[in-house]
């Protein structure tokens, strides 16, 4: 198999790494490239959408996953589909929307791959409905550290199974999978939007609508304090019967250039989330959108983490549980909008239930992600936010993490024994290596 130096990051721009990477075109090509690999270890490297260094191998090997993107079976009847890892949920929208499917569940870019989605057992908007990727796979084939290819399912190597799902890419290389997509009646959704005034009437409308929605999302301005903190905008969506009008042409810019700092400076994003509150009427409103721009509104920005700047940003992505949500949330949306660099993303959903993973993140509780520049003494800033996060009984998810500490990180994933014994059978030289795993010694042992 051939190799090639190169230096890649996670989407944060935050965590960077210099790789020997291979890109196969069939499996046989992947087998050799696992063959090859020595004590400097391998890592699946998909669409690059992971925020922080899940995906990264500094010193080591990664196999790029992009030209394993054959879709290699589909039934009308059942929705089952069976796709090599390297499938984008934008491959999936391209080929499935027209005949009238769309995937059960999907993360907020549709430039990631199903090997990640597995790899990080992602949500999305319709979680308390939907659950996880997880929870709708059928089956995978991995390709193990020894050379071996196996088809794991719930019922076949079952404990197998779900340490590859959010196992962050440390049992094998996924190879294939099934799952079934979900038929909806247009190509477009019904969202209804309304202001919010505070985290307090959040909360409510949460809970007013998890139990019957089957989509909702929050935006939250993080710079609100005093009686406005966690004011925002709530979406609620249910698929549309019909379409109103043809399905629009995708236009999508792209950003040309790293921004400098001041662009995101407090009076900007200030500025910025004023207005973005008040593009919304007091009476709120009801409009349809098609799904790619509801699932997808960042995508429609290409380049959009540049916007940070050279020096990139952290996303910290938490979940508490419900019974904690009143007093962990306003915690720690107090911390992010106390800060010099405040964070421009904030995002509030709720989760459902508990994934089927040993190291998935959903469970059910709300799930908070902020972004911030990286700026000197932000990693102070994350950890008070760890604290608060554990202090809670709440965890912080893998596929957008770069600080997070080893401590923290065997408090908040209780099953991760399970994950290590699983570990130990397929993989006891540690064959796949990341930096996250070593950060955060996952495998077990010293970092």
């Amino acid at each position: 198999m051939s190799w090639k130096s190169m230096t890649l990051s996670g989407w944060g721009r935050s965590s960077v790494a210099p790789m020997s990477v291979c890109r196969p075109e069939r499996v046989a090509q992947a087998r050799a490239a696992m063959a090859e690999v020595g004590p400097e270890g391998l890592i699946a490297h998909g669409g690059g959408r992971s925020y922080g260094d899940a995906a990264l191998n500094s010193g080591g090997r990664a196999l790029l996953t992009t030209r394993l993107n054959r879709l290699l079976a589909f039934d009308q009847e059942s929705g089952e589909v069976v796709a090599e890892s390297g499938v984008t949920f934008a491959d999936l929208l391209d080929v499935f929307l027209p005949r009238g499917y769309l995937a059960p569940v999907t993360p907020g870019t549709a430039f990631a791959t199903l090997g990640g989605a597995v790899a990080n057992d992602v949500h999305g908007k319709n979680h308390d409905c939907a659950g996880s990727f997880g929870d709708h796979l059928l089956w995978l084939d991995l390709l193990l550290p020894c050379g071996e290819i196996v088809r794991t399912s719930r019922t076949d190597r079952p404990e197998l199974f779900a340490a590859t799902i959010g196992g962050v890419g440390l049992t094998g290389i996924i190879i294939a999978l099934a799952f079934r997509m979900v038929r909806i009646p247009s190509s477009h959704v019904v969202v209804q939007e309304r202001r919010v005034a505070d985290l307090d009437e959040f909360l409510a409308e949460f809970a007013r609508h998890r139990a019957s929605a089957t989509y909702s999302v929050g935006w939250i301005d993080g710079l609100a304090r005093g009686r406005q903190l966690g004011r925002g905008i709530i979406e609620v969506a249910e698929p549309a019967a019909s379409a109103n009008g043809p399905q629009p042409r995708s236009r999508r810019l792209r950003v040309p250039l790293d921004f400098p700092r001041c662009v995101l400076s407090r009076a900007s994003v200030t500025a910025f989330n004023a207005a973005y509150y008040r593009r919304v009427p007091k009476a709120g409103r009801t409009r349809q959108l098609p799904y790619r721009r509801f699932l997808y509104p960042l995508d429609a920005l290409l380049g959009w983490n540049r916007i940070y700047g050279k020096h990139g940003f952290y996303q910290f992505q938490c979940l508490v549980p419900d019974d904690a949500g009143g007093v962990a949330l306003p915690a720690l949306l107090e911390r992010a909008s106390a800060v010099r660099g405040p964070s421009f993303l904030a995002v509030l959903k709720t989760l459902g239930s508990e994934g089927r993973g040993h190291l998935s993140f959903p469970r059910r509780g709300y799930t908070l992600a902020l972004d911030f520049p990286r700026r000197p003494g932000l990693e102070a800033l994350l950890a008070r936010l760890e604290r608060t996060v554990l202090e809670h009984g709440g965890r912080v998810y893998l596929a957008k993490d770069a600080r997070l500490s080893a401590e923290a990180f065997v408090a908040m994933y209780p099953k991760l024994d399970r994950f290590r014994a699983v570990l130990a059978e397929v993989d006891p030289d540690r064959r796949m290596r990341s930096d996250l795993a070593r950060r955060l010694r996952i495998a077990g042992g010293r970092a």
